[in-house]
């Protein structure tokens, strides 16, 4: 009560001082149904098609049981205990481990994406489709455990993928759904928003950018789609923050520009080279941004030996603040950038050294 007393008196002290102006909303705002008395709010139509782009995921592993100690076990019926001892067990006799994930398919003839993590130590793979009983047997087409994608395939012909959207078209506040198999339970959908865009320092992938929402996304999830009110793929849900592993509403997806590019390279290679510069970067601070004009870019703090900087004639101390022609806002946005580039592509750097703005031709080189 103290607080809400003493703020309404801060309040009105500066109403009546008359030290601000308020951006007022129009008055009399509208109120009615978003739709007539006779209909219902739907997205059916547009889910249908998206949600049979959405496959379920079934993974097992075989547990082999290794010899160890014997263990004594209480056998409730009996009311005895009986000794067990550890041994290594034939291939009839292996068990196998089950976990559950979700899929995305993205072309006629059979191709899915899904989380790399998803696929983690499987020795089968088995897809089913949305309103159906039939299993298809996958094979991994290539994996990234950098941005935690995958590529797998089943035999399968006449599918119909799912439309693909571009960042560009993504906006905070937008509606969206995810659909993916949580708990095991079936095809499921969720609706929410997308809270914030561009998110790193997440901690869950080495590669991070991504879209934050607070669609629910629980365990099973994993590699399900993020998609727009109008059914087209914005993301494949990755993870959630939680302490207690319940949804929060604080849900991660991988962006759609970073899975075309991901998913391109598995399906050509089978796994991802990235492009390599060979530099430390940092981004621009308070205590450095009077050392330049550009307030945004990527300081070199470091160079290499025999890097594709060290060839290019990079300096420590350089800004970049251009990547082609594209504005790079600090030292993420740089990394983000130059890894979708591969190994002996060339690019062009914009550069500010000593208040000049100077270009850069360098060719990237592996980092394997």
């Amino acid at each position: 009560m103290t607080k809400t007393l003493l703020l309404s008196t801060l309040l009105s002290v500066s109403l009546f001082s008359g030290e601000i102006t308020f951006e007022n909303a129009p008055t009399n705002p509208k109120h009615k149904l978003p739709n007539g008395q006779n209909e219902i709010l739907s997205f059916n139509s547009i889910l249908k098609e998206s949600m049979n782009a959405v496959v379920n995921i079934s993974t097992s592993t075989i547990m082999k049981n290794r010899r160890g100690p014997s263990r004594l076990f209480f056998d409730p019926y009996t009311g005895q205990y009986f000794e067990q001892r550890g041994a290594l067990l034939d291939k009839s006799q292996r068990k196998k481990a089950l976990s559950l994930g979700s899929g995305v398919i993205i072309s006629k003839d059979g191709y899915i994406v899904t989380n790399n993590h998803v696929l983690k130590g499987a020795d089968e793979i088995t897809i089913t489709m949305n309103n159906s009983k039939k299993e298809y047997i996958a094979k991994v087409i290539g994996t990234d455990k950098g941005s935690d994608l995958a590529v797998i395939k089943i035999d399968a012909q006449n599918l119909t993928p799912i439309k693909l959207s571009r960042a560009k078209d993504i906006q905070l506040g937008d509606v969206v759904f995810a659909i993916g198999n949580p708990f095991g339970v079936g095809e499921t959908v969720t609706q929410g928003i997308i809270s914030a865009l561009n998110k790193n320092h997440v901690g869950i992938n080495q590669y991070e950018n991504f879209i934050q929402t607070d669609a629910s996304i629980n365990p099973g999830n994993s590699g399900g789609a993020l998609i727009d009110s109008r059914g087209a793929l914005i993301g494949i849900n990755s993870a959630i923050l939680s302490e207690s592993g319940g949804n929060n509403g604080i849900g991660f997806a991988i962006p759609i520009d970073m899975m075309r590019n991901i998913v391109q390279k598995l399906i050509k290679d089978g796994k991802v080279y990235r492009g390599f510069m060979g530099v430390g970067i940092e981004s621009i601070t308070k205590e450095t941004e009077h050392f330049y004009t550009h307030k945004q870019g990527a300081i070199i703090t470091g160079i290499e030996p025999y890097s594709a900087a060290q060839k290019a004639e990079l300096q420590i101390g350089d800004l970049i603040y251009a990547v082609n022609g594209v504005k790079v806002l600090d030292h993420e946005d740089l990394r983000r950038i130059i890894i979708n580039y591969s190994p002996n592509e060339t690019i062009t750097l914009t550069i500010e050294r000593d208040n000049n703005s100077i270009k850069k031709r360098l060719t990237l080189m592996s980092r394997d």
